[in-house]
């Protein structure tokens, strides 16, 4: 089970320090905000003893590395080094060396799509055309006839406008599949691999355990760079890229990771909405251990649209042996609690969807306290993307800053979320019925099953608003999980099951099973141990 952490709103535990390695004036008014209100890799250090506690297996680390943060630490201006906001080379050692200690694997994120236009392979590139970087990034010369036109119709990620930005020094046009300060790397240069291969091997060397790829779909482009089709034009081309080229690329990271003796895990951030078009960058052992299974953070709190996504993933990962994952919530998109209207039932009910599925699970910071988006006006956004709800400040304790030690005079990076002053980790870590107690009973249950954890998983027929999923194993042990998707009473009848976990109420990690009674409340979910099936 995998914990995303984004340093900024995780935890700061040394914003003197912080302070005395930056000095005003700041380029930009997030890095302003950056400097005194957001979290450090101490912060993530002093919180391990949380995380075992919670039976995290390794968390995600999200960039720290140094960086304008135009677009929060994805505009890397170097991959082998701590940004100061974040601390150290040596603060980052340290939180290796602890979560190692405490079984928790650390796997970083990892940027190779494009840098920085403050990286130094950029500022090279763009010095001249002759210069020993200009192959590194995506050059195209403008249209004589209409030179104001950019090379094609893709636009970027982030705000309106193409991916191309002309460049008055050189007088060509560089791509950027997202905002122009992040320019795209070319992968089709053998230099720009061998390149990301050493810095992969440099945090290897320091004791990572592997990597979470960003845009991965991105990596691999058709040299003609041709149209996006008319109908398709207005979509980002960072959700559309999808060429044959990325995957020899993805092949060759793979052996290259392989040969490495703690065994690092290659995590994709595709972002390609189809199961099917997913299921081709992993499986059959040779490209990515694992890739984001992104659709069902598309879904409504609707038991026919969680089936279909329970079904596509049977269907199109069983076959290349891909073993699947299972995300709610993350930085990048409104935490589910939100998306469901706000409710703490439905929220629940996702929870256990989220930990008793076949596949691997990845949680979001605060997920587990029942987080919803913090309330952030228009006018006060920082990210470029709108995403600052989403990335909410976690809680720690319901004082005034929940657990933060702001520098006199800062205020926070981003906002509390709603309800901080009881959604936090003091006061749940103390209720055995609230979401922070669920989330564990879960995970200690899937740690302790394994039929849970590794078994084999099938759908069962079931009324329109009910998730029925059988979790087996070959030699005949049943776990059944049920999610009652609408908001009155369901009778769903299971002879001789005893409820390991439900969503509704309080949990049984210190108290037996309870029996089943054959119906479910509104928006509950169950967790139910069944006799096993005979084997022949």
């Amino acid at each position: 089970m995998f914990y995303q952490v984004y340093p900024p709103s995780f935890c700061l535990a040394d914003p003197d320090g912080r302070l005395g390695r930056l000095a005003p004036p700041h380029t930009s008014p997030g890095l302003a905000r950056l400097a005194g209100g957001s979290g450090d890799l101490e912060g993530v250090r002093r919180r391990l003893a949380y995380l075992a506690w919670l039976g995290v297996d390794a968390i995600w680390l999200c960039p720290f590395y140094k960086s304008p943060m135009a677009d929060f630490g994805y505009d890397v201006s170097d991959h082998c080094d701590v940004d100061p906001l974040f601390g150290t080379l040596e603060d980052f050692d340290r939180l290796v060396d602890d979560a190692h200690r405490l079984g928790i694997r650390v796997v970083l994120d990892l940027v190779p799509n494009h840098t920085s236009v403050e990286h130094p392979w950029f500022a090279d590139a763009r010095s001249s055309r002759d210069s020993a970087h200009r192959s590194w990034y995506v050059w195209r010369d403008p249209d004589p006839d209409e030179p104001a036109r950019p090379p094609n119709n893709w636009v970027r990620a982030f705000g309106e406008g193409p991916a191309w930005t002309f460049d008055q020094a050189t007088q060509q046009w560089y791509l950027h599949l997202f905002l122009p300060e992040q320019p795209d790397l070319d992968w089709a240069n053998p230099e720009v691999e061998e390149a990301m291969l050493d810095v992969m091997r440099f945090w290897l060397e320091r004791g990572a355990d592997g990597f979470r790829i960003d845009v991965t779909q991105g990596l691999g482009k058709d040299p003609a760079l041709p149209d996006a089709p008319a109908e398709q034009a207005g979509i980002p081309w960072s959700e559309q890229n999808d060429d044959e080229r990325t995957h020899p690329i993805l092949r060759r990271v793979r052996r290259f990771l392989d040969s490495f003796a703690n065994e690092p895990v290659s995590v994709g951030e595709v972002f390609l909405l189809r199961t099917e078009t997913v299921a081709r960058y992993y499986g059959d052992g040779d490209e990515l251990h694992l890739a984001f299974n992104f659709p069902p953070m598309f879904c409504g709190f609707e038991a026919s649209c969680f089936r279909a996504r329970v079904e596509e993933v049977e269907r199109f990962l069983t076959p290349r042996n891909a073993w699947p994952t299972w995300v709610l919530s993350s930085h990048d998109r409104p935490r589910h609690r939100t998306r469901y209207g706000g409710s703490e039932r439905r929220a629940r009910a996702a929870a256990v969807v989220l930990l008793a599925m076949r596949g691997t699970p990845f949680l979001c910071w605060g997920e587990e306290l029942g987080q919803e988006d913090a309330e952030v006006p228009p006018e006060a956004m920082l990210d470029p993307g709108g995403r600052d709800g989403c990335r909410a400040l976690m809680a720690w304790d319901s004082g005034d800053l929940h657990g933060w030690a702001l520098p006199e005079g800062h205020k926070p990076l981003f906002p509390f979320p709603p309800e901080a002053a009881v959604r936090n980790v003091e006061t749940e870590a103390g209720d055995p019925g609230s979401v922070l107690s669920l989330y564990r009973e879960l995970i200690a249950l899937r740690r302790s099953d394994e039929v849970l954890r590794l078994g084999h998983s099938r759908l069962l027929e079931a009324p329109p608003d009910l998730l029925a999923v059988e979790r087996f194993a070959e030699d005949g042990r049943r776990i059944l999980v049920g999610v009652n998707f609408a908001p009155s009473e369901l009778a769903w009848p299971v002879g001789g099951a005893t409820v390991l976990v439900s969503s509704a109420g309080e949990g049984h990690l210190c108290g037996p099973a309870e029996g089943y009674g054959g119906r479910l409340g509104p928006e509950e979910a169950v967790v139910l141990r069944v006799e096993p099936t005979a084997v022949a």
